[in-house]
């Protein structure tokens, strides 16, 4: 039994770390922003924690504050430009940023690696702590759905004029989503550093961001269930089917493309859609 459970105990930490992404993607969709720049901000916190460990020898208590509050800085940085930009303009601007960051990392040898990489990062973190930042994570992004936050959310991406003479702010609000879906990036970014023991630069680009965005538009956009469902999903059918493992990408586009047609919902939000209606009937019907 024991070997069972470590046999299949790395990929419940890759779903751990992934699932910190899913949230950090489903903060910014939530708010109405189409951003996919969580990988850029992944990837600016691994690093950041990366080079807090390797090049100058702190504690990885410092690295992780670091990469979260780089995250959460390039996050805000970036929002200034976003917040003039709307729809497919806005993703095409965070992917450019993607790029950039992408870039940074390859030619920044001195500093990152270059493209080979950081390497020699001491594994401090375990799955232990991966799942306190998980759980903690999780009840954040509760919190907010729960409370006024989210609402100010809910109402910016249905229809921003309507929230806008609500008195609600856009600009701020969207400004405070794209700072907490940094900070979750960074964050697990660098739990990403500390828990391998290298970074590779392409791990952060474009295949983490299809990646990440599978994970929310399958499970879902409108309830935490969606990206806690999305990312299980997403996770374990490769290594269910493991001759399929190489073809991910593949097996991704082909369920988003099912999904999008017959759940456009998600999976996890058409279930709880599917459970209210039939409790709202039941209660009619005994009423």
């Amino acid at each position: 039994m024991s070997q069972f459970i470590a046999g299949y105990l790395p990929l419940f930490d890759l779903y751990l770390l992934h699932l910190g992404l899913a949230f950090s993607q489903y903060i910014v969709l939530r708010a109405g922003v189409f951003s996919l720049a969580t990988a850029a901000f992944a990837g600016i916190g691994a690093y950041t924690a990366g080079i807090f460990a390797v090049n100058l020898g702190l504690h990885p208590v410092l690295g992780l504050a670091a990469g979260t509050l780089t995250g959460m800085g390039a996050a805000l940085f970036l929002s200034i430009p976003l917040a003039r930009l709307r729809g497919v303009y806005q993703a095409i601007a965070t992917v450019a940023f993607i790029q950039i960051v992408v870039s940074l990392n390859i030619y920044s040898e001195s500093l990152t690696g270059g493209a080979m990489g950081l390497n020699a990062i001491p594994k401090t973190v375990g799955t232990g702590v991966l799942l306190i930042a998980a759980v903690a994570a999780t009840y954040l992004v509760w919190s907010i759905e729960k409370g006024r936050l989210g609402r100010a959310f809910d109402a910016i991406r249905q229809d921003e004029a309507v929230a806008a003479s609500l008195g609600i702010s856009i600009t701020w609000h969207q400004a405070l989503a794209f700072a907490i879906s940094g900070a979750l990036a960074g964050l697990f970014g660098g739990l990403e550093a500390y828990h391998s023991y290298a970074l590779d630069p392409n791990q952060f680009g474009f295949h983490l961001l299809i990646t990440v965005l599978s994970y929310v538009i399958l499970g879902g956009r409108n309830s935490v269930a969606g990206p806690l469902i999305g990312t299980a999903i997403l996770i374990i059918l490769p290594e269910l089917a493991r001759p399929l493992a190489e073809n991910r990408l593949i097996i991704y586009g082909i369920m988003l493309i099912v999904v999008i047609n017959y759940l456009p919902k998600g999976i996890a939000d058409t279930a709880i859609d599917t459970i209210r209606a039939r409790r709202l009937k039941r209660r009619e019907a005994a009423a």
